[in-house]
Formats: structure tokens, C-alpha cells, sequence
């Protein structure tokens, strides 16, 4: 099954999704060009690291996917974020 990960209601439209701990800020934060990423296959390295908890949760290294309204939510749990 392919769902949707959902903002939380509240959540301003074109918010950006942050993970708790990581500074997505500045040079690191902006998007990769489009052959650097497809030389080093990052979503390949990360994808083992999406997941959602039991709650339905979508978590990246077991935190959460956060809008500045709270936690996002996914109707799949334990499963693979894509």
C-alpha cells in the first residue's frame, strides 16, 4: 500500500517538514543538484532509515517528522516512508 504522510491540521500550506536534531539551515539544508544526488544514490542510503512507529508515526532514526503545528501522521504503521 502507497498513503500519504499527513501535516498535522494546523500546519501552515508550503511548511517545511523538519526532523527533531538535524539543522536543515544555511548550505546544508538546500536542496542537492540533480546529478550529485543521482551519483551518490542518497535516497538509497536513507530509505532503511524512513520508517513509521507502531503509532504511525513516520520517523527518520526513530524521530518524528515535525511541522512547527506538531507531529506528522501516516495511516500505515510499522512501515517504510518512500
Amino acid at each position: 500500500d502507497v498513503k500519504f504522510v499527513s501535516p498535522p491540521i494546523d500546519a501552515k500550506i508550503g511548511e517545511r517538514v523538519t526532523v527533531p536534531g538535524f539543522n536543515f539551515e544555511g548550505e546544508a539544508g538546500a536542496p542537492m543538484k540533480e546529478n550529485p544526488m543521482g551519483k551518490k544514490k542518497i535516497f538509497d542510503k536513507l530509505a532503511p532509515f524512513l520508517v513509521t512507529s507502531k503509532y504511525g508515526v513516520p520517523e527518520f532514526l526513530g524521530r518524528p517528522f515535525m511541522t512547527s503545528a506538531g507531529v506528522c501522521t501516516s495511516p500505515i504503521s510499522d512501515g517504510n516512508v518512500a
